[in-house]
């Protein structure tokens, strides 16, 4: 982190004097890649509430993990929302409901688990509103560390199988006639998802974390060209709203989660309307 501080000494901006403003750029320099590239496959494969419910999901671990009084309830949250990834892809393997009705169930059931879990006994929900509003000015460098880690990771499974996480989300029979196992990629691409939105919802907050996966790829589908653009300009869409809703958040003294999602919403109407030029 000292050379961080280092660089972060050379910006022009009264702002980034201070470490937790330090801390939250670097977090949003991770974590704008990592919504950026999931969102495209996201976007693509029509899974704007499968994101959600995974929120949901991590919501209720969370719940479970400070019931259970566990000192890092977050870890706790990773494992349920990995069994309920797990589980998700194995009902719908198996099953011949659509996908949305299933995630609806999912969905409806993990967040009534959560609220029942966290109101147990009469307890306060209260203690529960950092994970719904978030707090990326909190980060810790240590929490900075694993979603580094976590990038990286993300990077290197795309490289190897963004083609065929491509082709079982666009066409999976044609991926299952060229011996791709396509309930194996679509569960692991769940698993992706299930462990970025869960290490981010304190950080992010539930509320609006799934339009942080959903808009830079919504975005970059107005304009882009190819997929090379598609994935592009969906990471730079990221990235500056990112930025922009930091600094935002700064001189206006709001929520940092909510101005990168209004920033990303103005990107989306820009697009929007720049779409025609489009070939």
């Amino acid at each position: 982190m000292t050379i961080w501080y280092a660089i972060c000494d050379l910006i022009p901006l009264e702002m980034f004097q201070w470490d937790f403003m330090r801390n939250a750029l670097l977090a949003i320099l991770i974590m704008a890649p990592l919504f950026g590239i999931l969102s495209t496959m996201i976007v693509t494969g029509r899974m704007s509430f499968f994101s959600d419910a995974l929120g949901h999901s991590a919501f209720t671990g969370i719940a479970i993990g400070c019931i259970c009084g566990i000192a890092a309830p977050i870890w706790a949250a990773v494992l349920f929302s990995l069994i309920f990834s797990a589980l998700f892809s194995f009902v719908r393997s198996r099953s011949n409901q659509t996908a949305d009705t299933l995630i609806g169930v999912f969905s409806s059931a993990s967040v009534a688990l959560g609220i029942f879990v966290a109101t147990l006994g009469g307890g306060s929900f209260t203690k529960y509103n950092k994970y719904l509003i978030g707090d990326i000015l909190s980060v810790s460098p240590g929490e900075i560390g694993v979603l580094a880690l976590v990038l990286l990771a993300v990077l290197a499974i795309w490289a190897v199988f963004s083609n065929r996480l491509t082709l079982t989300v666009v066409h999976p029979q044609l991926a299952s006639s060229r011996n791709i196992p396509v309930n194996v990629t679509q569960g692991l691409f769940s698993a992706i998802v299930a462990v970025v939105v869960t290490l981010t919802i304190s950080s992010v907050g539930l509320l609006i974390l799934n339009s942080l996966l959903v808009l830079p790829g919504a975005a970059s589908r107005n304009v882009s060209r190819n997929m090379r653009q598609y994935h592009s300009f969906s990471v730079l869409f990221a990235l500056i709203a990112g930025i922009l809703g930091l600094v935002a958040s700064y001189a206006w003294g709001c929520s940092a989660g909510a101005a990168i999602s209004l920033t990303l919403a103005l990107v989306f109407a820009v697009t929007f309307f720049l779409r025609k030029w489009r070939a």
